[in-house]
């Protein structure tokens, strides 16, 4: 079986995101089998669809609430994974915003309840058992995230850390060689 990378997109993302497809581009002439789901807004639905996925050559990227997600499985199944401005426990963070949501890039709308909140702190690791599994890319200029919550929550872990950027994390590009190089996927 070949390698396969999975991207996991964040809260109200999709597949289609701007990450996911700049990284799509750089495996396009590759033979790495890359999947990008389009993930459920229950984090319960949309663990199984991620694990769904994995296999033992898996590699992961996850952005946002997408990084917690990746941190999860690559902690629980020993994978690599790289994640970028990743929330740290999204619980805390999702609490407020109980209620109806849109994913305009889903066109999806939906109600994001305690339940899902739930599942959410079910997920969340106090410690990480792999940390060397892990690559840490934060930009401390993200608006939605707090950088310095990642910052220390990863401080195990492998980390490049840059001033200024936000929350989308301006020029990802530079940092592509610095992701296949830790993934091993060339």
């Amino acid at each position: 079986m070949g390698m396969r990378l999975i991207y996991v997109h964040g809260f109200n993302s999709s597949e289609r995101s701007a990450k996911a497809t700049l990284i799509g581009k750089l495996l396009a002439s590759t033979q790495i089998d890359y999947q990008v789901p389009r993930l459920h807004y229950d984090p319960r639905i949309a663990m199984m669809q991620l694990e769904a996925l994995l296999t033992p050559t898996t590699r992961l990227i996850g952005s946002s609430l997408g990084g917690f997600y990746a941190t999860y499985l690559s902690q629980q199944y020993n994978l690599p994974a790289v994640v970028i401005n990743p929330a740290v426990n999204p619980a805390a963070l999702l609490a407020d915003f109980l209620g109806p949501q849109y994913n305009p890039y889903q066109d999806c709308h939906y109600e994001l309840g305690a339940e899902h909140v739930a599942a959410l702190a079910q997920l969340y690791l106090p410690t990480l058992p792999y940390p060397q599994q892990l690559l840490l890319l934060q930009q401390i200029g993200d608006e939605v995230l707090p950088y310095l919550q990642a910052v220390q929550y990863y401080q195990t872990t492998p980390q490049r850390i840059e001033f200024a950027g936000d929350h989308s994390f301006q020029g990802l590009e530079r940092h592509l060689e610095t992701i296949v190089n830790f993934l091993k996927i060339t």
